[in-house]
């Protein structure tokens, strides 16, 4: 049996990826603690094969930028320190595919980071200093999900949704998004654990998600209707050279299949697949209608 220790105790990944692995109680046993104060180093670490650390700062006051690095980025490296000292075996980071500093493109494995928030800035310093330590006997991964959704997820989606079971009709975009739903990380950070790999990882749904499918999907899991239509798509046009929002929503921004941790791609000459619920269904069961 696998032992865990989760770091975040109120962070949405973690809670779902410890709600999944409860499934096979023969096989992992799985806690989670805060990292708020620092109470977290008095607790002993002996004994525990993986630390998932999930603890992050996303959102604060942008005139003190310092609490990004001093969170996402110091205190992850004194966490991982810790842990190595104390026999951990696995360290996995949860990064963002934020690291890139754009909102649309086309990312392989070749493809170079530039963070421009400091967000992605702590997130990325964190992973270079992650990597410094990392050893055969201290596996670091890293994950750089791209949007995650599910039930009762935060951000980006449930914004969408809203909105969408309030507009009458939608611009007909033909664009590409990787995202993942959350069972489908969940199993993906199972399978991690289970590999023991060092690496930087880029889990995704098999397929690519086009933003006016997925409007059209959430509002039929309602029982509702809405018009799709090319008419505005001038207009969108326009504010996608002016505003970021249009360009997170209806521009093309997805990881190559055959990056390290995608479906189907070898991760230590092993091809992995952790698709627990195809996109339609994974709608539904966000939606609450599964």
């Amino acid at each position: 049996m696998k032992k865990i220790l989760i770091t975040g105790v109120n962070s949405y990944i973690g809670t779902s990826f410890q709600r999944w692995v409860s499934q096979y109680p023969d096989k992992y046993s799985v806690e989670a603690i805060s990292v708020r104060d620092d109470s977290w180093k008095n607790r002993s670490f002996l004994g525990y094969d993986v630390i998932f650390h999930t603890a992050a700062i996303v959102h604060v006051n942008e005139r003190d930028t310092s609490k990004y690095f001093k969170v996402n980025r110091d205190l992850t490296l004194d966490i991982a320190k810790k842990a190595k000292e104390e026999g951990v075996k696995q360290f996995i980071f949860l990064s963002t595919m934020g690291v890139y500093g754009i909102e649309t493109g086309y990312i392989t494995k070749e493809t170079i980071p530039n963070p421009k928030t400091p967000y992605a800035q702590s997130k990325y310093e964190a992973e270079k200093l992650l990597l410094e330590i990392s050893s055969d006997e201290f596996k670091v991964s890293i994950v750089r999900p791209p949007l995650v959704y599910g039930r009762d997820c935060p951000g980006n989606y449930r914004r969408l949704a809203n909105l969408a079971l309030k507009l009458p009709l939608f611009p007909d975009i033909r664009n590409k998004r990787s995202m993942i739903f959350i069972d489908n990380l969940s199993e993906f950070i199972r399978i991690l654990i289970d590999l023991n790999v060092n690496g930087i990882f880029f889990p995704q749904n098999k397929e690519y998600v086009n933003t006016t499918k997925l409007v059209r999907l959430i509002v039929k899991a309602h029982g509702r209707k809405i018009i799709i239509s090319k008419f505005f798509n001038w207009a969108v046009s326009i504010g996608f050279r002016f505003s970021s929002s249009i360009r997170k929503v209806f521009g093309s921004y997805v990881y190559d299949k055959e990056i390290p941790g995608s479906p189907g791609a070898p991760i230590d000459g092993v091809s992995i697949d952790y698709e627990v619920k195809s996109f339609e269904r994974s709608i539904l069961y966000t939606e609450g209608r599964e």
